[in-house]
């Protein structure tokens, strides 16, 4: 399908479920409020479904990358109406299935073998259908029960199509927006690109799947179902089968007596734990992929599953964070302009009084609600549309754990709506920075990189030899350009004044001329003294100008 092609399904999904209706045109440019108007399509009736259930299925219908936008939008419930959320929510795992027999194609090919020599039992029925895959049971010939994940056929072309045309809005965005170039949109769309590409390699989600359990192997935080690598390749993905409770289900949660407060607080725990201790953390935490273990009701614990998006942080990122967090935490609003500055997320010109006064001026009003009540990503929202008018761009790099972080709040609020988040933040970031810059973790530190630095202790001479030699080169390199400028800064001041001398005395010999002009009949006998007074001085001016050489 060309990219002409493209455009014209969207805009007919568009048209054919009259998403036009949920546009605010009031709050439109004039010009896009008069062309939404001419459109030909609003001649059209619009179906006679809920607006939930027209935003899933052109969701459905256009594919695996609005579907994914569909789902991390389905766990912000705390900003999307309730309909619209409770049909978006279908998105995680109930997107309709590609026909059997293309799904055991895919395996058999694969694995190199026909599925009845593989497994002792496979069942063709899908367990559930996602955006990228879908999932089938099965039990392997040494008995264990496994999960079977097979990638959409031909789902490639159309992703790399959706990307194309995010890359050409992200690039209308850069240069006619007027603050295009502050967003970094082009850079945004590459990260995501690579981000959604990746998770149509399965052997690649395995390998972040068995990093994901050594973390937590010794954890009762989290647990991640075993990879079973000889069934495993770049289609196909086999992993152990786990029984849990949908995190959405709160009936049954409720009705097992699961202790829905120590879940909030777990999964608050979980996330800066990966963030920080490990800097290696699940980025696509939305309910389709999150279970519960119920089987301790007083002591629950999570199932993660769909471990395709991992995000990671570098050290100076994990340290700029966390400060920035606790200086929220505690309204130190010096403290986060500070630190916005250094860490280059605002520019270095940007005086730190201003910033400081104008998040104040944000973030007091909504301290004074109960801080159980306060949602830490509608904060961090407002505190970029602060950074915005500094001139804070995109941050690439962060992009993953903001969508997490959102992701995570918007878990813990569905299952414990009171949940504070800040009482369970704050005293884990405390003693991360604590921890991480304490006497014995920078002894740690510098034992990890002794090996490193003995290695190399026998090259060091040499290379201070090397550099010193360079250092010399680079000094009398300099020295010799210095002397080159001077000559040249003296040649051109000596240019000028012969030039004008010369000037002067081309001057002085038209004041001769037109002296002796009068008394043409006899020049050199009959002249004026003043023509001989000028020029006198003209071969005077003359003589200067060569002596100036």
């Amino acid at each position: 399908m060309s990219r002409i092609s493209r455009i014209k399904k969207i805009l007919g999904v568009v048209s054919r479920y009259r998403l036009d209706e949920f546009v605010d045109t009031d709050k439109l440019p004039t010009l896009a409020r008069t062309g939404l108007k001419l459109i030909p399509w609003r001649l059209r009736t619009a179906p006679n479904l809920p607006r939930g259930v027209r935003i899933r299925k052109s969701l459905e219908e256009l594919g695996p990358v609005f579907i994914k936008f569909g789902q991390m939008l389905s766990t912000r419930r705390d900003l999307l109406p309730e309909d619209i959320a409770d049909e978006l929510a279908k998105l995680q795992d109930d997107v309709p299935p590609f026909p059997q027999q293309q799904s055991i194609a895919i395996i058999e090919q694969a694995l190199g073998d026909p599925v009845e020599k593989l497994f002792k039992h496979f069942d063709a029925t899908p367990l559930a259908s996602a955006s990228v895959a879908q999932v089938h049971s099965a039990k392997l010939l040494t008995g264990e029960e496994v999960v079977i994940k097979v990638i959409r056929p031909d789902i490639e072309p159309v992703i790399r199509q959706d990307i194309a045309l995010l890359h050409t809005l992200a690039r209308l965005v850069e240069k006619y927006l007027p603050e295009g170039p502050r967003l970094r949109a082009v850079e945004v769309v590459a990260d995501y690109e690579n981000t959604i590409l990746d998770e149509l390699d399965l052997q690649r989600e395995a390998a972040n799947a068995s990093q994901l359990r050594r973390n937590f192997e010794d954890s009762k935080l989290l647990y991640v179902p075993k990879v079973y690598w000889d069934y495993t390749c770049h289609t196909v993905y086999t992993m152990e089968r786990i029984s849990g409770i949908p995190v959405t289900d709160l009936s049954q949660l409720r009705a097992k007596g699961a202790d829905l407060k120590v879940l909030g607080e777990r999964g608050v725990e979980i996330f800066f734990t990966q963030v920080f201790r490990d800097s290696f953390f699940h980025a696509d935490m939305h309910p389709g992929n999150i279970f519960i273990d119920a089987s301790n009701p007083a002591d629950p614990s999570y199932i993660a599953v769909d471990c395709a998006i991992i995000g990671s942080l570098s050290e100076s990122d994990q340290y700029y964070l966390a400060r920035n967090l606790l200086g929220i935490f505690k309204r130190d609003y010096h403290e986060v302009a500070q630190l916005h500055v250094e860490c280059g997320w605002v520019p270095p010109q940007t005086r730190v009084q201003d910033f400081e006064s104008a998040m104040r001026a944000v973030c007091e009003p909504i301290f004074e609600r109960p801080i159980s009540e306060i949602s830490f990503g509608q904060l961090l929202i407002y505190l970029f549309q602060t950074a915005r008018r500094f001139g804070m761009e995109v941050q690439p790099s962060l992009i993953l754990l903001q969508k997490t972080l959102l992701n995570i709040e918007g878990l813990g609020r569905q299952l414990y709506p009171q949940l504070n988040l800040w009482d369970t933040a704050q005293p884990f970031l405390e003693h991360w920075v604590q921890e991480r810059y304490s006497p014995q973790s920078m002894l740690k530190k510098i034992q990890r990189q002794a090996p490193s630095w003995l290695e190399q202790l026998p090259l060091l001479p040499d290379a201070v030899m090397e550099n010193l030699q360079h250092s010399r080169d680079l000094e009398q390199s300099s020295s010799l350009q210095q002397r080159r400028l001077d000559n040249f800064q003296a040649q051109l001041e000596s240019g000028k004044r012969r030039g004008k001398y010369r000037t002067l005395a081309f001057i002085a010999l038209l004041f001769a001329a037109a002296a002796a002009i009068p008394n043409s009949a006899n020049l050199l006998a009959q002249a004026p003294p003043l023509t001989w007074l000028l020029a006198l001085a003209a071969l005077i001016l003359y003589w200067r100008s060569d002596s100036s050489d």
